[in-house]
């Protein structure tokens, strides 16, 4: 007995310390960034990165519309209609699989079959494809969990009183699983923001602001890449990292008060 004691207490030890260096790593890093990258942050430098962070928002925006529907469609043919055979296999096998493909083959795949093959060239709506298929595995994933949390005796409830299986999972399981689905927007987000293979393939490196999908642009984290690789200019390359944070961090914060939101109405 007091054996078992002293190894739970270890484990739980373990764990803790765990938890501690995660947190102590991201504070770090998130402070050597935005002490390094804040003093550079200036009324001319921000007006100077203002098309990258346009170009970052319709990037963000393009890519969602396309992504979500498809991977809440997949998610809810997989929890509520599909039954366990060789098409669910095929479909978990093409998730799993797409979610360690390296980003610079979706980039790859992107400039040969979106710019090239279907000539929309690089544009935002070429990166957005392509950064649609690969956040498409986390949007699957996490919406699965989230319709697979809500209570059965929910669809009994709803199917019980006479309403369609298409009405139930509309009305009642949709609304109880929006938690979950917004998380795997956030996730999908914090992916598309940190993206630069994909992007620097698919929607090039164009400074100005797109007048369109079909207009090229460049993001952020590419314009990043730029001034930490060629440029070598360290300070604005920090200070861009800086509004990166803020702007992950804005969002995220949005999100979870949004979730917070809907976690009450729901209760």
């Amino acid at each position: 007995m007091k054996k078992r004691v002293i190894i739970d207490n270890l484990l739980k030890g373990i764990i803790i310390l765990s938890s501690v260096v995660t947190v102590g790593f991201l504070a770090w890093i998130l402070l050597y960034v935005i002490m390094n990258g804040f003093s550079g942050i200036k009324l001319d430098f921000l007006q100077e990165i203002v098309p990258y962070i346009i170009s970052t928002v319709y990037m963000i925006l393009v890519t969602i519309v396309i992504s979500t529907p498809i991977g809440i469609g997949a998610a809810i043919y997989l929890v509520e209609y599909a039954k366990p055979g060789k098409v669910v296999k095929a479909i978990r096998f093409a998730t799993e699989s797409l979610a360690g493909i390296p980003s610079i083959v979706f980039g790859l795949f992107g400039f040969i079959f979106f710019v090239t093959t279907l000539n929309f060239g690089w544009s935002i709506l070429s990166g957005a494809l392509t950064l649609s298929i690969m956040v498409l595995p986390t949007i699957v994933r996490t919406t699965e969990e989230a319709l697979k949390s809500v209570p059965n005796s929910y669809r009994e409830g709803s199917l019980g009183l006479g309403a369609s299986k298409l009405r139930t999972i509309r009305k009642v399981i949709l609304p109880s699983a929006i938690p979950g689905i917004l998380t795997s927007v956030i996730l999908s987000i914090g992916r598309i923001v940190g993206e630069t293979a994909a992007i620097y393939l698919t929607a090039g490196t164009a400074k100005w602001i797109p007048d369109s999908v079909m207009d090229g642009g460049r993001t952020l984290a590419v314009h990043l890449y730029y001034l930490a690789s060629e440029d070598v200019n360290f300070e604005k390359a920090f200070a861009t990292g800086t509004v990166l944070i803020i702007i992950i961090l804005a969002i995220n914060l949005t999100a979870n008060a949004l979730g917070s939101r809907l976690n009450k109405r729901k209760a």
